[in-house]
């Protein structure tokens, strides 16, 4: 077994499985990834510069999907891909997260005709393109402002491998093959299953978080730079046609939660109108419009709470009290 270190100078936009390797590795192998957040790092090397108040002009930046520093297409930036030695159609990357680093700063943001749950609808409302930063040094938590505390959790938003099919292929939607999944209960100690549909798999990761609610309802968690060790392992015909995982979590904990609920036969619908009940709840709070939207992102959990009833659902949005404290 052979320890790597893969930078983010091996950075790719899109899925293709035509890409050359960054690295190849053989079953067994750990993998460093270092990653760039979604503006491709431009949030990072800003505040490394001290340039936090000339940021309104990078939110245009990351709702355009355009990379500034990079040429090419849009997409998350990723780093990889790597070529897992063994690896062929019909098998399974089984990839164990071994440790997800934060940054030392993230950011979340709005935007009316950005691609959030609520944007367009609120946009009516007069939401106002918003970005939030947020300090992750202190490792476990961030404050969102006195008072209102967040447990940290980082987790890849964005892991998966190459698609059999000729490319590219943009990188945000989620696919058989893994992809922009944003599942946040992929935390250190989960382990994941990929088919593997190209020789040697092509693994990618990047668009790490240091926090999300199940939903993402902003269109973005707490985006970071960040680092993913892995170990991968080849099951050979393992005949799984769609991710699958196991974890040490289910979620997020508090104490107690406050739950908003919505109710259509669209589960989409059904979802904003929990959302919208909830910003409501947060904006009573004394928070702005945009500050109640990008926290919810951070923080709260859709969930759908039954479809006995279809046609008509119910989707559940969990507030958790505790990060206000007391």
């Amino acid at each position: 077994m052979t320890d790597h270190h893969l930078s983010s100078d091996h950075i790719h936009t899109v899925w293709d499985n035509s890409l050359s390797p960054a690295l190849t590795v053989r079953a067994g192998d750990l993998i460093t990834l270092d990653t760039l957040d979604a503006s491709d790092g431009g949030v990072a090397r800003r505040v490394a510069t001290g340039e936090l108040e000339a940021l309104p002009e990078l939110v245009d930046v990351i709702a355009a999907g355009l990379r500034p520093a990079r040429p090419g297409p849009r997409g998350h930036p990723l780093t990889g891909p790597v070529f897992v030695e063994g690896a062929e159609p019909g098998d399974a990357l089984r990839i164990e997260l071994l440790d997800v680093r934060a940054a030392d700063w993230g950011w979340t943001g709005c935007r009316p005709d950005g691609i959030g749950l609520l944007d367009v609808a609120l946009g009516a409302e007069g939401l106002k393109p918003y970005t939030h930063f947020w300090d992750l040094r202190a490792g476990a938590h961030t404050d969102f402002r006195p008072g209102i505390r967040l447990p940290l959790a980082p987790f890849p938003g964005v892991i998966g491998v190459a698609p059999g099919a000729a490319g590219p292929h943009p990188t945000s939607p989620p696919r058989q093959v893994g992809g922009n999944m944003d599942i946040r209960q992929l935390v250190k100690g989960a382990v994941l299953w990929l088919p593997v549909e190209v020789p040697g798999a092509l693994l990618s990761a990047g668009d790490l978080h240091a926090a999300q609610g199940d939903g993402e309802l902003s269109g973005t968690g707490i985006e970071m730079d960040g680092q993913l060790t892995l170990r991968v392992h080849v099951e050979k015909n393992a005949g799984i046609t769609s991710p699958e995982f196991t974890t040490p979590t289910h979620g997020g904990s508090s104490r107690t939660w406050h739950v908003t609920t919505g109710h259509d036969p669209d589960l989409t619908t059904a979802a904003r109108i929990a959302l919208r009940a909830l910003l409501r709840r947060l904006e009573a709070r004394g928070l702005s419009l945009e500050q109640a939207y990008v926290l919810a992102s951070a923080c709260v959990d859709l969930k759908i709470s039954q479809i006995v009833d279809a046609p008509n659902y119910t989707v559940s949005a969990f507030l958790p009290l505790d990060i206000f404290g007391g």
